[in-house]
């Protein structure tokens, strides 16, 4: 069993090892993070805890039952509209389980109730068809291009959904 946590301070460990771990996977679908996230992530995360408590970002992760990090699912540039862009990352060796896909739904009813949000909105690049199909499984419709520097230097689509 998994939980979906509001990020927290000590979930920095687990953070790192499953970043570092699904590096390459990563970098197959979406730009990789590159050195400098690694070799400075205690002052990014740091950074990234700040602007959640800012009430910007709302950070989950995505715990299973061992403490280990199985995926990253975010609500960044939450707007006074009411909105916010979403993001998310799961480990290669659940991928294809439909994990992400159940968890971004449960992160658009937390958008809703936890955060007051009405709209979220998602760019995939056009060669990440898994994340299209998490996207359309949980009711996110295609809205328009995404710039490339959306999406790493790709070319994409953005997807939107009324929460």
């Amino acid at each position: 069993m998994s939980e979906l946590q509001l990020l927290r301070a000590e979930h920095a460990p687990a953070v790192l090892a499953f970043e570092s771990a699904n590096r390459a996977y990563f970098a197959t679908t979406i730009s990789d993070r590159g050195d400098a996230y690694f070799e400075e992530f205690t002052a990014r995360f740091d950074a990234l805890l700040a602007e959640q408590e800012a009430g910007v970002c709302a950070f989950y992760v995505l715990v299973a039952e061992d403490g280990s990090v199985l995926g990253r699912f975010n609500l960044y540039d939450i707007g006074e509209e009411h909105t916010a862009d979403l993001g998310y990352r799961v480990a290669q060796r659940v991928a294809g389980q439909g994990l992400a896909t159940s968890t971004v739904k449960e992160l658009c009813r937390l958008a809703a109730t936890r955060h007051a949000l009405r709209t979220l909105r998602a760019a995939t690049s056009h060669d990440n068809i898994a994340s299209q199909k998490v996207l359309a499984k949980s009711g996110f419709t295609p809205v328009g291009p995404a710039d490339p520097s959306d999406i790493g230097g790709k070319q994409g689509t953005w997807y939107q959904r009324d929460v």
